[in-house]
């Protein structure tokens, strides 16, 4: 089974199929047929593949014309009927791992997957969990349900790991130009995957086991969640002690050893850096043992929303301003500039925080049109506003929450009130300064 499967790797003429096709999965399907492998997309969204399969595209660096041409070609599948995952060679596991209520790992996304593959799970296919999650997932959750069918892991199936790496909005990184590192369950199945991964991505790190491999992305994403958790503190030390904050970091990093520049914001977002390192907090808690920094990072990050909102109510209190009736437009809903994800972005905390304070809330972004629903939060049915003279005078408050290049700083803050700034994105701007508020 696995000398066939490596042939056919070789050979490209194995079958790759994407499970999950959002952020993570829809630019790895794009890497695999640009590597020239005919490739198959599986989503339970049924809006995702008929907007596909009609040669649209929902992710705003994929360009519709690329998936109206793989339709026409052939070479790219989108479907819904999960009976199809046993046409696939190799399956590519890329689905939702959120927190639940209680901040535990909800592996629903991950477990439910499993169960749709195992259903139909034949000998010689290969399976790779993509998912962000806990040293340990692989092996212990995902392996037993394949497994069930009674096929051999090792000779019959096989399974590893590797973790997504995705930079959204950075033109210098795609999904094949980004290292990837592999782990899997057993020596076969780690020796298939790199093989596979080897065809369509720039280099391989391979690792000694699939818990590795796990344990590598909880580490990437922990080590940034803790950096920029120092930096918000610092921030709001700095702020009450009248230093800028972005200017000490501009000065830092001008040291070539031994630093590396993090920089604040209004909390954090995406389905990363908020969320992962809860995963690995989980883990310790299982074996009896704190994880002191993960916990207290996580608390500054989360209490950043309340620090902008109280500064924004500073801010409009010196204009003489309640912000019970405040009109105040939130600039960008994105995690982060120049993307179309609106995913754990701190902006909707925001809002909620000054919809409670009874402001009158509009919002502007360039790539999210409509505001989406999003889980744990009361989300109103809200469009971007077009940011004329007319309206942006109209505003008592304009918080710029994710610093979108299209935005025209200079012509913003010319006609605004009061513009409050999160992401130093107002730096450059020479007029009208005395508007601007650092937060």
């Amino acid at each position: 089974m696995a000398i066939a499967l490596e042939q056919a790797i070789r050979d490209k003429t194995a079958v790759v199929g994407v499970v999950g096709l959002g952020y993570v999965g829809l630019p790895l399907v794009r890497a695999f047929m640009a590597a020239s492998f005919r490739t198959m997309g599986f989503d339970v969204d049924h809006t995702k593949v008929e907007r596909l399969l009609a040669g649209k595209s929902y992710i705003g660096h994929i360009p519709s014309e690329w998936i109206s041409g793989c339709i026409q070609s052939k070479k790219f599948t989108p479907t819904s009927d999960m009976k199809r995952l046993a046409e696939a060679d190799a399956l590519l596991i890329c689905v939702p791992t959120p927190l639940s209520e209680s901040r535990d790992p909800d592996l629903a996304y991950v477990e439910a997957t499993a169960r749709q593959i195992a259903a139909v799970l034949r000998p010689g296919q290969l399976v790779v969990l993509e998912s962000t999650t806990y040293p340990g997932t692989t092996r212990d959750v995902v392996l037993p349900i394949l497994a069930a069918r009674g096929l051999r892991l090792g000779s019959e199936f096989f399974l590893a790991y590797s973790p997504e790496r995705e930079d959204p909005g950075n033109p210098n990184f795609s999904a094949s130009g980004i290292p990837k590192v592999v782990g899997g369950a057993d020596p076969t199945s780690a020796r298939l995957a790199e093989a596979l991964y080897s065809k369509a991505v720039v280099n391989i790190v391979p690792v000694s086991s699939c818990e590795v491999a796990e344990a590598c992305k909880i580490l990437e994403n922990t080590y940034r969640s803790v950096n920029i958790a120092m930096v918000n503190e610092l921030k709001m030390l700095f702020d009450s002690i009248g230093i800028d904050v972005w200017e000490v970091i501009d000065a830092a990093k001008t040291k070539p050893f031994g630093f590396q520049a993090f920089y604040p914001g209004p909390g954090l977002g995406g389905h990363c850096i908020p969320i992962d390192p809860f995963y690995l907090s989980w883990v310790a808690r299982k074996h009896g043992m704190p994880t002191r920094f993960i916990e207290l990072a996580g608390e500054i990050n989360a209490s950043m929303p309340k620090y902008v909102v109280h500064r924004v109510m500073e801010s409009l209190n010196d204009a003489g301003k309640p912000i019970k009736g405040s009109r105040i437009c939130i600039l960008g809903v994105a995690y982060k500039k120049d993307v179309d994800d609106p995913r754990e972005s701190p902006s909707f905390e925001l809002m909620d925080l000054l919809r409670e304070g009874h402001a009158m809330l509009s919002y502007n972004d360039p790539h999210v049109p409509l505001l989406p629903k999003i889980r744990h939060h009361d989300v109103p049915e809200m469009r971007s506003t077009p940011l004329d003279e007319k309206f942006l005078a109209s505003q008592d408050c304009v918080l710029i929450a994710t610093d979108h290049s299209a935005y025209d700083y200079d012509f913003i803050v010319r006609h605004s009130k009061l513009v409050v700034d999160t992401r130093n994105a107002t730096r450059n701007v020479r007029e009208g300064r005395a508007k601007i508020r650092k937060a």
